[in-house]
């Protein structure tokens, strides 16, 4: 077993054997709560930048080398160039900078980036572009959506960040009603498809109901808008350049607890990533598993702790990277070829994404189905602060899943 898994797995068996040792003793929430607490506090090192996410930065997702970086067909434009360690929020702030470098209309603007923002997505883009081109907006989010939708309609870029993705429902009607539709009702004549909005999304273990949403699966019901997730530095510059040049309007989600949890070899220079185009990770004949941003390293781990008691096991992984469009054809040749499939995503189950793919994979490949699909999301509750890290699909809930497909 690896180090990572290792200490994975130690993590979630002390959360799971002091809330269980508690709640069968019929302790009061607020007793194991104080319990929690207790047992981080005790702990000699500091909680790590990827909250309760461990091990990112030694996944075998994360390209750590210039070589290995850049042994990716689809970084064929950028393949002689130079590379340079970034965590995710950095490459973010490079994809950025070389969109307004590149793009004289473009701006960027939201609640507190003309000074880095929260997350220091932005920092130092108004010293280098000016405050005309990167600038604060008010608290409003219907305001930050309608105002890159004139912007857009105009002919600019324009590049808007909604702080948190939990705030960005006051601006639905101008993203679900306006922007997504603004082609269509001018019969081709208009659009706005200069418009990306980024959003920090996800959990981080103690961001509560108002700072650990995941709402793609709501914009994915929209025609009319494309809906990105990356999962590492290298996915997001180029993801995130796609989204700012594509010519329909975007939502490009962030998973926040990967913002500073690895580094990765990012290249330097101008590259794009497709979008609607789904990424196999690692090759395999047993089992089709997908999933998304951050849950795609709670999956690896998962995948590791399933092989010590299925030793032999052929796992495919595929990063879905889009969720609107999204990659049909990739994802149904894995199973057709697997005959198995399991989806994991932090949203809630009811009406999730993944109940999405189940339906189109059941429609086009359900003779070749050897077990019943599965699905490993969120419970349908709103976000619990102190049960955050039992609320998410996390390594053991999923390596259970993968058993049930792989024993049926």
């Amino acid at each position: 077993m690896s180090t990572t898994l290792l200490k994975s797995t130690r993590l979630a068996s002390s959360h799971s054997s002091i809330s269980r040792t508690f709640l069968r003793q019929g302790a009061p929430v607020k007793l194991l709560h104080t319990s929690l607490k207790t047992h981080y506090a005790s702990s000699s090192s500091p909680p790590p930048a990827e909250g309760f996410l461990p091990g990112v930065a030694n996944s075998q997702l994360i390209k750590h080398t210039h070589h290995d970086a850049l042994h990716n067909p689809e970084l064929a434009s950028v393949a002689n160039g130079e590379t340079k360690k970034m965590n995710t929020f950095q490459a973010i702030n490079d994809a950025m900078r070389i969109a307004l470098a590149t793009d004289n209309t473009a701006c960027v603007f939201g609640e507190d980036v003309g000074f880095g923002g929260v997350f220091r997505c932005t920092m130092g883009l108004s010293e280098m572009f000016g405050r005309d081109r990167v600038f604060n907006t008010p608290l409003s989010e219907q305001g930050i959506a309608g105002f890159g939708i004139g912007m857009a309609a105009m002919g600019s870029t324009a590049i808007a960040e909604i702080q948190f993705a939990d705030y960005i429902f006051p601006a639905f009607d101008q993203i679900v009603n306006e922007a997504a539709k603004y082609r269509y009702r001018s019969g081709g004549e208009f659009n706005v498809g200069g418009l990306c909005i980024r959003t920090p999304c996800g959990a981080v273990g103690h961001g509560g109901h108002y700072h650990s949403q995941s709402p793609e699966a709501y914009f994915a019901h929209t025609p009319g808008i494309k809906v990105v997730v990356p999962r590492s530095p290298i996915q997001a510059k180029g993801l995130l350049l796609a989204s700012i040049r594509d010519r329909n309007p975007t939502i490009f989600m962030e998973p926040k607890i990967l913002y500073r949890a690895a580094v990765e070899m990012v290249p330097v220079g101008d590259y794009e990533l497709p979008l609607g185009k789904a990424e196999i990770l690692t090759q395999g004949k047993d089992l089709t598993i997908v999933g998304w941003g951050a849950q795609l390293y709670v999956l690896e781990n998962a995948i590791q702790l399933a092989k010590t008691k299925m030793p032999g096991l052929s796992v495919e992984l595929i990063d879905l990277r889009s969720i609107l469009p999204w990659d049909v054809e990739t994802v149904c040749n894995s199973v057709n070829k697997t005959g198995r499939l399991l989806i994991a995503h932090e949203a809630p189950k009811t009406q999730g994404f993944a109940a999405e793919i189940a339906s189109t994979v059941m429609e086009r490949c359900f003779l070749r189905l050897e077990a019943p699909i599965q699905r490993l999301c969120s419970f349908d509750t709103p976000f619990p602060l102190v049960f955050e890290k039992f609320h998410v699909p996390d390594m053991i809930r999923c390596a259970e899943g993968i058993e049930r497909a792989m024993k049926f």
